[in-house]
């Protein structure tokens, strides 16, 4: 392996695939090589029920599978190898992209039994991720909710956001859209090894502010707080989104659950050799002992005295910066899927 990390991964390799029996160890020069390899597929469902009982949600959506944002902590990696790739480098270099999402999505729109619930966008790998500049499925999709006045929440890292302006300020007219955005440090250094892809910390900001000038709803996630590497940003965080203009907040701490953990583990020795140990020993003391947690509620805000006052700090926080913001409730009042159904066939 490669004692420095390919330029704009979090992944410094390609970690064994769960179900494979075999592995591939590659060259060196294959990873320095590597490009982002576009695969379309063509799904039969675009919406996710969501039956997790910590989710405020009912339906997700992704219209990508693999992220190219690259973030070395991601949960969804591990969702990459049901596909036979690695949730290493494949995840962040192998994506696959829903052609035909939106007009998946628009022929659940018009099913009679169809009950309308806010989805989420997306529930596993960024919506506005690099690629989206190109294929403009979140857009797409966006387009379909605005025209069926479906609710739908963003959850993103990427100012791309902006792009879309046009349809958010739209739906925010008719309450039906809300943008949360992802920023788990301010320092801009450590984002850069971080989450490589991502949009930078004044970038986030300003897409922020200007989604709020706009009357967007925007929520921030502190996520994932990671203890000795960014848990002492909490505070400073708050106060920064909060004067961008961002309506609520909310903070997850970070979990290492399957093959996320040996993703990490590398990451945090190419970039961090000096502080591993300790960032471990304090996640396993937020996680019973473990690095990973799949138990609802356990697995957001963790457990034990570590834990414990990353929660306090936050409280802390929330109430100094957010004591009169409360997050938007989107509205399903006004989906019109079969009268909208008869205007777009005319």
């Amino acid at each position: 392996m490669s004692s420095q990390a390919p330029k704009g991964q979090g992944a410094q390799r390609n970690v064994n695939n769960r179900f494979d029996r075999y592995t591939y160890e590659p060259e060196e020069e294959d990873l320095e090589m590597m490009k982002t390899q576009i695969i379309e597929v063509f799904p039969k469902t675009i919406l996710n029920v969501v039956k997790s009982p910590d989710l405020p949600l009912d339906y997700s959506m992704n219209p990508y599978q693999g992220c190219e944002h690259g973030c070395s902590y991601c949960f969804a990696r591990p969702t990459h190898e049901y596909w036979g790739y690695s949730a290493g480098i494949d995840f962040e270099r192998k994506i696959m992209v829903k052609k035909n999402a939106a007009e998946l999505l628009e022929k659940t729109f018009q099913k009679r039994n169809y009950v309308p619930k806010t989805i989420m966008l997306s529930g596993n790998t960024d919506c506005y991720q690099p690629i989206e500049r190109q294929f403009e499925i979140t857009r797409k999709l966006l387009e379909v909710c605005r025209d069926y006045r479906h609710p739908v929440g963003i959850i993103t890292k990427n100012a791309l956001v902006l792009r879309d302006l046009d349809i958010l300020k739209d739906m925010a007219e008719k309450n039906l859209v809300s943008v949360s955005l992802s920023v788990p440090t301010l320092n801009e250094k450590l984002r850069r090894v971080m989450e490589p892809r991502t949009s930078s910390t004044q970038n986030k900001l300003k897409a922020i502010k200007v989604l709020s000038q706009n009357g967007i709803p925007v929520n921030v996630m502190v996520a994932p707080i990671i203890p000795a590497l960014t848990s002492d940003e909490t505070l400073s965080i708050l106060k920064a989104v909060s004067d961008a203009g961002a309506n609520s907040v909310g903070y997850t701490l970070v979990r290492l659950n399957d093959t996320v953990e040996p993703v990490f583990v590398d990451w945090l020795t190419t970039h961090f050799p000096d502080r591993k140990d300790k960032v471990l020993n304090l996640i396993k003391n937020m996680r019973g002992g473990k690095l990973g947690e799949k138990r609802y509620f356990d697995r957001y805000k963790g457990e034990g005295n570590i834990a414990e006052m990353i929660h306090k700090t936050f409280e802390i926080g929330k109430k100094k910066f957010f004591a009169n913001k409360e997050r938007a409730i989107l509205s399903t009042e006004n989906f019109t899927g079969s009268r909208t159904q008869q205007l777009r066939l005319f």
